[in-house]
């Protein structure tokens, strides 16, 4: 069954603007001048509506959010006592959870960004609540999880993590990176398959219904992966994704067989586009908003520190050569300059040692960047992977992280227009659920350089916007090239799958899978 869609303006990276496109079943069949002579079974006129390829998310955390999902919903609330009363009002609705664990809280609405365990105790205290906030670097939890845990002002901070604290040492129930997380964490009750493929269920659909078409895991631990092999083999995963193994400094060697075998059972799937395991993530630093940042210089807030470098250097560079000799794509988080410098000195050394393949080496967030570091990404051909919903100056940035590094290193966050200047290539990313899943809410942040939806006008640093085609490439075509999908998605090809945006005006009017409107 063949389909002609006609009257339209479709747009495409690299293409020029076409009006017409036959599709047959799931595959694109012709474009433009290519549909003349080609009959149609049906036609469908657009009535000159703006066309585009569906979205790829080229950095998430889908069962992540899906997990979140299933707790209070705190996020977007502006104010310690809605949160206390979300919080109140699930634990009331689910006597029974053991747990209580939610998110994603703003940060800056506590001065510092510490909040207190006793603030949640007021609302539930008979058992542990862990709050995540906006930037998954930190939690918040009440006294019940600290003591659960087994912390107290004698417990030291773990290596690569914090332990926020009160004067007198006693943790004061804000805990920073996964090492300190982990910490209570870990006496949570574990998430089961069953529970996963819930949340990989409810990601597709928030997915489908924005007009993603294939995203990328980027927090990949072993069950995570079974549970993404399950759900395929159930039929419940209904976009494809890319799975990036979360690889750590103390147990990336013991890793790489369990990695291996993943990632074959992923290949042997009867549909193995639906999951590619070929990447393997590194994080080698925190977040700006929580001082955990690897900086080049020190924090103003605290002379002492310049943050927290995760691995060190000759450690990961070890781990690179290795998951790059195995045909691993790598993904590395850096935050701070000093971390995106270690992880393109790392990627340097790596590609020295290593023969030369097609490795598509990715930068995860990039927000501060060294000058001399700017070329250094297309020399080394480095995808940099940016989040287009942080161009702006948010609560996190103003009220957080500028106190934190000064306005001056603050603005100078979100470099794309010097990276497009020194030849780089930019993919985007929502960092779900982090920020919003949805495209259309991101899409011209980086070009205005403004959040209006948000309240704030005002832009930032302009001199570093993008133009609106940009940003439609770097959620498209470029996402697609950095997932290894550029031969199935991202443009309008013949032969490429039929995943398309109808657009009218701002507001999308339709969505098209696999040549099906959802």
């Amino acid at each position: 069954m063949s389909t002609l869609y006609t009257n339209a303006r479709f747009w495409s990276a690299g293409q020029e603007i076409f009006h017409e496109l036959l599709i047959e079943g799931s595959i694109i069949l012709a474009v433009g001048d290519d549909v003349k002579n080609l009959a149609a079974d049906t036609t469908i006129d657009l009535k000159d509506a703006f066309v585009i390829p569906a979205f790829l998310d080229g950095h998430a955390h889908p069962i992540f959010a899906g997990r979140e999902a299933a707790g209070p919903r705190i996020n977007g609330l502006n104010s310690l006592a809605e949160i206390k009363d979300e919080v109140k009002a699930f634990a009331q609705a689910n006597p029974n959870a053991p747990w209580i664990i939610g998110g994603a809280y703003e940060a800056a609405i506590i001065e510092g960004g510490d909040f207190q365990a006793q603030w949640l105790d007021e609302v539930v205290s008979d058992r542990p609540v862990v709050l995540h906030a906006v930037d998954h670097h930190t939690i918040w939890v009440n006294t019940k999880a600290l003591q659960l845990a087994g912390i107290d002002a004698l417990t030291k901070d773990p290596a690569g993590g914090t332990i926020a604290r009160n004067t007198d040492g006693s943790p004061r129930g804000t805990l920073r990176e996964p090492s300190a997380i982990a910490l209570v964490l870990n006496h949570a009750p574990a998430n089961t398959i069953e529970s996963d493929i819930a949340a990989i269920k409810y990601a597709c659909d928030q997915y489908r219904k924005v007009g993603v078409s294939a995203a990328i895991d980027s927090w990949c631990e072993k069950n995570m992966a079974l549970a993404y092999i399950a759900a395929a083999q159930k039929g419940d995963l209904t976009i494809p994704f890319n799975l990036s193994f979360l690889a750590t400094p103390n147990t990336w060697a013991g890793d790489i067989d369990t990695f291996n075998d993943l990632r074959q059972q992923a290949a042997s799937l009867n549909d193995p586009t639906l999951l590619l395991a070929n990447s393997v993530k590194f994080l080698l630093d925190g977040a700006l908003s929580a001082g955990t940042a690897h900086l080049t210089e020190p924090y103003l807030d605290d002379p002492s520190s310049s943050g927290i470098a995760i691995w060190e250097d000759e450690e990961l560079l070890d781990a690179l050569v290795a998951f790059d000799a195995l045909g691993y794509q790598v993904h590395l988080h850096a935050i701070g300059d000093a971390a995106v410098k270690q992880g393109l000195d790392a990627i340097e050394a790596m590609q020295q040692v290593n023969p030369r393949w097609d490795r598509r080496p990715v930068i995860v967030h990039a927000q501060l960047i060294c000058d001399q570091d700017l070329p250094r990404f297309a020399q080394l051909r480095v995808i940099a992977n940016i989040q287009p919903l942080w161009c702006y100056l948010d609560p996190m940035n103003k009220e957080l992280i500028a106190p934190r590094i000064g306005d001056e290193r603050n603005n100078l966050q979100y470099r794309l227009r010097s990276l497009l200047n020194s030849k780089a290539m930019i993919a985007f990313g929502s960092d779900w659920p982090v920020t919003s899943h949805i495209p259309m809410q991101a899409l011209n942040v980086p070009v205005t350089r403004t959040n209006p939806a948000a309240g704030v006008t005002n832009p930032w640093n302009l001199d570093e916007a993008i133009t609106q085609e940009e940003s439609l490439t770097f959620y498209t075509r470029n996402v697609a090239y950095q997932m290894f999908r550029e031969n199935e998605r991202g443009t309008f090809v013949h032969g490429k799958k039929a995943d398309f945006i109808v657009l009218r005006g701002n507001e999308i009017e339709s969505i098209f899978l696999n040549g099906e409107m959802i």
